[in-house]
């Protein structure tokens, strides 16, 4: 039986590299995002070249038409979605007071807000089908003192934790994918300077999503697609919080 993922951000990025690699691997897809034009290119082109059902749908997720319709997506029950991948997601180029609280709480609903509500959907569809997965993109970040975008992240890194192991017993796997620097317009959307980035800090989309999916199937709660930033992941952890936090501070 052919499996279906929901991905949301999908039109470039890590999104996108979930979408071509969940194409290639027979998935059929359901493509969540705010541009049309760029949804209908993507899916277009995966569908002829995999031949898969590929559907989307049109929509801002930091409001409650656009979450409504996605949600409504995950719970039809006569097009069962096998995979939920949390992926869209943007960032602010200033810290937390200085920004405006408008575009706070815009980034709060679209990081947190709705996650927690597709979380919801897919995990009570999924529990009465006894199987199910979710990825949840969240981000080393999560492991550092680096204002609202870390706190955000650590919110997804921590239920994430959680949820892998609650509904294990209905076969349902949730993993926090936490990767670091990763080439895509993220930074470039968000305004925010990262000539300051050394190059062997950036990783590449598809690497680090084929890395996530194998530790999907594992079982995996926590997914760091990198040697490097598992160890910088656990110096986080473990150095004092004083110093990780005037380190965290030097980057975005």
């Amino acid at each position: 039986m052919t499996r279906r993922a929901l991905i949301t951000g999908p039109t470039a990025g890590i999104g996108n590299a979930y979408a071509r690699e969940l194409a290639r691997r027979g998935y059929d897809l359901v493509l969540v995002a705010r541009n049309t034009e760029r949804l209908e290119a993507i899916a277009a082109q995966l569908s002829t070249k995999h031949r898969i059902d590929v559907d989307v749908i049109t929509a801002d997720l930091a409001t409650e038409e656009g979450l409504a319709r996605t949600v409504n997506a995950l719970t039809d029950t006569t097009t069962p979605i096998d995979l939920l991948v949390n992926n869209a997601g943007s960032s602010l180029a200033g810290w937390f007071g200085t920004t405006s609280i408008a575009d706070e709480d815009n980034q709060l609903d679209l990081l947190v807000r709705a996650p927690m509500h597709l979380m919801d959907a897919a995990i009570k569809v999924m529990a009465g089908r006894r199987g199910g997965q979710i990825i949840n993109v969240s981000s080393v970040a999560a492991y550092t003192p680096r204002g609202v975008y870390s706190a955000h992240k650590a919110w997804l890194l921590n239920i994430s934790e959680w949820a892998n192991v609650h509904y294990a017993d209905v076969n349902i796997s949730v993993m926090a994918l936490c990767p670091g620097f990763v080439r895509t317009e993220f930074h470039q959307r968000g305004k925010m300077d990262v000539s300051g980035v050394p190059k062997w800090m950036w990783l590449k989309a598809d690497k680090v999503v084929k890395t996530s999916l194998k530790d999907l199937e594992k079982g995996k709660s926590v997914s760091i697609p990198s040697v490097r930033y598992k160890v910088l992941s656990v110096l986080a952890r473990y150095l004092p919080k004083g110093l990780v936090t005037r380190v965290a501070k030097r980057g975005r």
